[in-house]
């Protein structure tokens, strides 16, 4: 399958950075896993999240790697949001991610 996976995707996690000037832990984006996956661009899929109806400009395929909602991934250098993270089954157990994904508006 590794064979199909033809886009650079970098992974990144929300962590705690240095303090700010109230010695708060300030909130930084830190890399975590730069992986091959495949994306694709669905036409007018959307999704429920939280209480909205929200487009998805992407589902991105990955293997079975430590990703979840709260991270964010670059794909080909574009940035997107991560609405949701399904877990694929096969018959002998976990085959493969699928990332709903949101272009990040900057």
């Amino acid at each position: 399958m590794n064979h199909l996976f033809i886009n650079e995707c970098r992974i990144q996690r929300y962590t705690q950075g240095a303090k700010d000037g109230y010695g708060n832990p300030t909130k930084a984006w830190a890399a975590h896993l730069t992986v091959d996956g495949r994306i694709s661009y669905p036409k007018g899929r959307q999704i429920f999240r939280d209480t909205e109806m929200v487009n998805v400009d992407a589902v991105l395929f990955l293997e079975d790697i430590d990703v979840i909602e709260h991270d964010r991934v670059y794909v080909d250098d574009v940035l997107y949001e991560i609405l949701f993270v399904a877990q694929v089954q096969d018959l002998i157990g976990s085959h493969h991610k699928e990332l709903t994904l949101k272009r990040f508006e900057l």
